[in-house]
């Protein structure tokens, strides 16, 4: 049986996957999304700098799920 601390790194694995992908569609999207709703290219600009946010921030969970491993 896996411990409890075996389910949190898998858990944190898969979030950091989502984020993941979910940048990626957000970024490949943001033209779109901003020609049907109507909105100023600046938030285009926005959606971008979010998807930025959500791989730096996936990078560093990357890195510590990364540390975790070595420690095991």
């Amino acid at each position: 049986m896996t411990s409890d601390k075996d389910k949190a790194f898998a858990r944190k694995g898969r979030v950091t996957g989502l984020v993941i992908a979910g940048g990626g569609v957000a970024a490949m999207l943001a033209p779109w999304i901003v020609t049907v709703l109507g909105l100023e290219r600046r938030y285009e600009m926005l959606i971008y700098f979010g998807s930025l946010a959500a791989f730096v921030w996936a990078m560093v969970n990357i890195y510590q799920l990364w540390r975790l491993r070595q420690d095991n």
